[in-house]
């Protein structure tokens, strides 16, 4: 078979793995908001409702997709598709098992954190192409809040990248001799925090808040241009769970080796992705006000101090660029350490100058 023939049939498979995957979150989300809720959710169409996905599909395939008059029609139309290619490439760099990737690529961390920002062009695109004030407001809002979070979220792999020494993540997976969640935990902490905001999830969704912007930059979308942006959105949480997996859970590695790596790789990936349900069914929606000083006055600050503090345990511990078990143990100790002083120091500056509690203070 020709390599060409043969790469084509991979990327093939696998998007459509990670697509089909995509639309059953939904189904999950639903269920689970809806446990966390003490309520049912979708239980009609199928067996325990587990057909609700293709009922959605069809709905969506069968609605009609009206273009509003004023609207730049080939603008309009072009940012759905410019939306789920993003998705669509990041999984080519995706390491889902031992050996088991497209390609492995040696900038495949830069590669993956740079082509998820071009969402950005498609967001802008699609709210200014209406003509719409709600979906003008709503890509304003969109474009405001990935660029200040991509900043922290940038930053907090600079760590990652001064332990291994690469930006391929097969070598970053292959570095983990304990999982950088413990060495790293603040650069943890603020990858997931960011990768919430840029995906527009709860308590960053500001940009699609129903009270205000009924629906944010796709208010005008409808039929199967609305349902390319919500598969993008769900895929895109899929993704995001798949990159903390690989950064900071040790990828594919696990504790029985009997179990085949790309399980152990797809069951930290749903974990994670369960995470972002239970934060989007408990944590309330911030303001934008709060949500933008969230970034600069807190996630920046402590980024920048991860990569301190890792820079000099890198030149005290790192012997040429090589750390024992006894080393990454002893850096998480520290790191954990300077988290906890990191986080406590700047919730203080943040709630002094953003006045994040003033909504808690009761007038008697």
């Amino acid at each position: 078979m020709p390599y060409y023939i043969a790469g084509f049939s991979m990327v093939l498979v696998l998007v459509n793995i990670f697509m089909a995957f995509g639309a059953l979150y939904t189904y999950a989300e639903r269920r689970l908001i809806g446990r966390f809720q003490s309520r049912v959710g979708p239980n009609r169409v199928g067996p325990f409702g587990i057909l609700q996905p293709v009922a959605d599909g069809i709905k969506l395939l069968t609605k009609e997709s009206m273009i509003p008059d004023q609207a730049d029609k080939p603008v309009y139309n072009i940012a759905p598709i410019i939306m789920l290619i993003p998705v669509i490439l990041v999984v080519a760099v995706l390491p889902v098992g031992e050996g088991t990737f497209m390609t492995d690529l040696n900038i495949a961390l830069l590669f993956a954190i740079s082509i998820t920002a071009l969402t950005t062009i498609a967001i802008f695109m699609a709210g200014f192409s209406t003509g719409n004030r709600f979906a003008m407001l709503g890509a304003m809002r969109a474009v405001a809040q990935l660029i200040s979070y991509e900043v922290p979220v940038v930053l907090s792999t600079v760590g990652i990248i001064l332990l291994t020494g690469s930006l391929s993540l097969v070598d970053v997976v292959e570095a983990q001799a304990i999982p950088f969640i413990l060495v790293q935990p603040l650069a943890f902490l603020i990858f997931i925090i960011g990768g919430s905001a840029e995906m527009n999830r709860t308590p960053f969704d500001t940009v699609e808040a129903e009270s205000e912007l009924i629906a944010g930059y796709h208010t005008e979308y409808g039929g199967m241009k609305f349902a390319m942006f919500q598969l993008a959105e769900y895929a895109s949480v899929l993704v995001n769970s798949a990159l903390i997996t690989t950064l900071f859970l040790s990828g594919w590695d696990g504790p029985l080796s009997f179990i085949p790596s790309p399980v152990w790789f797809l069951l930290k990936m749903f974990f994670m992705a369960f995470c972002f349900i239970w934060i989007r069914a408990t944590l309330p929606r911030l303001r934008m006000d709060q949500v933008m000083s969230f970034a600069w006055k807190f996630l920046l600050p402590l980024s920048l101090l991860n990569i301190f503090v890792t820079a000099f345990e890198v030149l005290i511990f790192g012997t040429n660029g090589i750390f024992t078990q006894g080393d990454l143990w002893l850096m998480s100790g520290i790191n954990i350490l300077v988290s906890i002083i990191g986080i406590v120091i700047f919730s203080k500056i943040l709630e002094i100058d953003s006045g994040f509690n003033t909504q808690f203070k009761v007038t008697v």
